[in-house]
């Protein structure tokens, strides 16, 4: 990948140096099929998911987009660095895409990694409208393999999105199937004694909260490229033979643990950005991520792909093996995920004193006041001092001390953490922000409206900022969820501790409990989306517009047309 300071001469110098590569898109009704349920759905040429789209950096693309629907479609090419009127936003970016109306997207491919593409008009995405993107680097990967596929993961659910929002509205936690039961309180107080046990439950009935929220949305069939676990998409491969997996998380609302039983992983890139690579046994992928991993299974045998949701209300399904036919052992769920108290300190009226993850102190900043003359030479990414403790003694910082939420390997091994994530080449120079803007992750679960620093997206005003700038966020998670944080157009720099090396991502995981820090090089003039990637967060309305004032004079002049042009996010 180039450094950023050439993209822009090779943006101006590209259209004479490479021929553009033309895609046609039809955006369609489908039916589609789980194996546990039929459903009609919305899909790109015919199919959900749609097709792989294969580019090459240094390319110019032209995509043609047809819309066949009776409704308005859009779509955004997540994780791509592109001009804005191109990253498919309505009322943002650009209106939309009428019915019967065709749109075509012209934009310079910069990057290379995997991505994936997908609606951003209504629940269309969680209804089935969504693709992947794999880019060819132009010079020679920093790694071998053999062979490669793409393994895109998504929560298929019955109802629609917009009926499942609507449940949402009515009751938080219609589709709750985890609730505690009777034999689990008597479980709790044979472990922890019975006064502790009732003091813990009326704690929670307290806060009219529970342990067991920790999806939203349960009773969906997990999707691996289109199949569900029955239907056991099947990868082939000869042994000995390095096989580079291109994970992607297409999920409305689900995290995923994976892991293949019987196969080590070697991470070699997330969210298409190569990073050092880490040796793991399982690994979380938040919706929105993508994770390129490497196996070289050495046997004649079937290895079963098993990726089990965070909550263990449902899973993927898949399988490596050398013959069609082939299967392995499907391991089996994991007892439900609990949150604790632990998970409720960031809420206001908490004790943040048991606040883990990412907090440097007491820094009370507001939304828009700079940091120029602060020292940041102390301010490391992480606190290591109250990291989070699961099973076997395996820690990670970036959950809260005592959460529920820690994830530990089945077979006792290496979990990957952010804290893993190293770049393997710096995308940037290593400079001091000139800003810091607190993004305080708020919600209430009983009417079910999510918001940023306590205000709705629709009541909100846009976060503005300077081209040329570097932010760096802060995010305070003041909600029992997890929420995957999506910057459109800019790369978002982790920070965990490694300053230079700190992975570049286009989409951050923020535990309950936690503060998490990211900065970011604002080198994108004009209008971008940024929200939570849970679709019923984002639509609830965790969500912000960002404008990139100053840069060119031509991108100013788009963004006040498309300002004046309205549309619908």
């Amino acid at each position: 990948m180039k450094p950023r300071f050439l993209t822009g001469l090779l943006s101006l110098l590209m259209p004479a140096m490479v021929l553009a590569g033309e895609y046609d898109l039809t955006v369609d009704r489908v039916k589609i099929d789980t194996g546990d349920f039929v459903k009609e759905g919305i899909g790109y040429n015919g199919k959900s998911p749609g097709p792989v789209m294969r580019f090459k950096e240094g390319e110019n693309v032209k995509i043609n987009v047809t819309n066949n629907l009776d409704e308005m479609t859009s779509i955004h090419w997540h994780g791509l660095i592109l001009p804005f009127d191109q990253d498919g936003v309505p009322g943002i970016s650009f209106p939309g895409i009428k019915p019967g109306e065709t749109f075509t997207y012209e934009f310079p491919i910069q990057q290379a990694g995997t991505y994936w593409f997908h609606s951003h008009s209504g629940f269309q995405e969680p209804d089935g409208a969504y693709g992947s993107i794999v880019i060819e680097p132009e010079g020679r990967e920093p790694f071998r393999y053999d062979r490669e596929y793409v393994v895109q993961l998504t929560d298929k659910h019955p109802h629609s999105g917009d009926r499942i929002m609507r449940n949402l509205k009515m009751m938080p936690d219609y589709y709750n199937r985890e609730q505690q039961t009777v034999g689990e309180f008597f479980s709790d107080v044979s472990k922890n004694g019975l006064m502790n046990t009732v003091s813990d439950r009326m704690a929670w009935g307290g806060m009219r909260m529970m342990k067991a929220d920790v999806e939203d949305l349960q009773g969906f069939t997990g999707l691996i490229n289109g199949k569900g676990p029955d239907q056991n998409w099947t990868g082939l491969f000869e042994p000995g033979e390095r096989i580079r997996l291109r994970f992607i998380n297409s999920s409305a609302m689900t995290y995923f643990d994976i892991r293949i039983p019987g196969l080590d992983m070697t991470v070699v890139q997330a969210d298409g950005n190569n990073v050092q690579p880490v040796s793991v046994d399982e690994f979380r992928i938040g919706v929105a991520e993508t994770y390129d991993v490497i196996v070289r299974p050495r046997d004649k045998q079937a290895y079963t792909i098993f990726a089990e949701s965070m909550g263990r209300s449902g899973y993927a399904r898949a399988t490596l093996a050398p013959e069609e036919g082939m299967e392995a052992a499907v391991p089996q769920l994991r007892d439900p995920a609990r949150l604790t108290m632990a998970d409720m300190s960031g809420m206001p009226g908490m004790d943040h004193g048991n606040m883990a993850g990412m907090d440097h102190g007491d820094m009370d900043m507001n939304s828009s006041e700079g940091m120029s003359g602060m020292d940041h030479s102390n301010m490391e990414g992480m606190d290591h001092g109250s990291m989070a403790m699961g099973k076997g003694g395996q820690s990670d910082p970036f959950y809260a001390k005592g959460s529920g939420l820690v994830p530990t390997a089945a077979n006792g091994g290496k979990f990957l953490s952010y804290a893993d994530l190293k770049a393997q080449d710096p995308l940037y120079e290593d400079r001091e922000p000139t800003r810091e803007i607190e993004l305080r992750l708020t919600g209430n679960m009983e009417r079910y409206t999510w918001s940023i620093n306590g205000v709705k997206y629709e009541d909100a005003d846009p976060i503005r900022l300077k081209y040329g700038e570097r932010v760096r966020f802060k995010f305070v998670n003041e909600t029992m969820m997890t929420h995957p944080m999506h910057l459109h157009g800019m790369w978002s720099i982790l920070d965990v501790g490694a300053d230079q090396w700190n992975p570049i991502k286009h989409t951050v995981s923020v535990q309950p409990g936690t503060t998490v820090y990211m900065e970011t090089e604002v080198d994108e003039p004009g209008q971008w989306a940024f929200h939570c990637h849970l679709s019923y967060h984002a639509a609830a309305g965790m969500f912000r517009k960002v404008i990139v004032e100053g840069g060119p004079e031509s991108t100013q002049a788009k963004t006040d047309v498309i300002a004046k042009d309205g549309g619908e996010v």
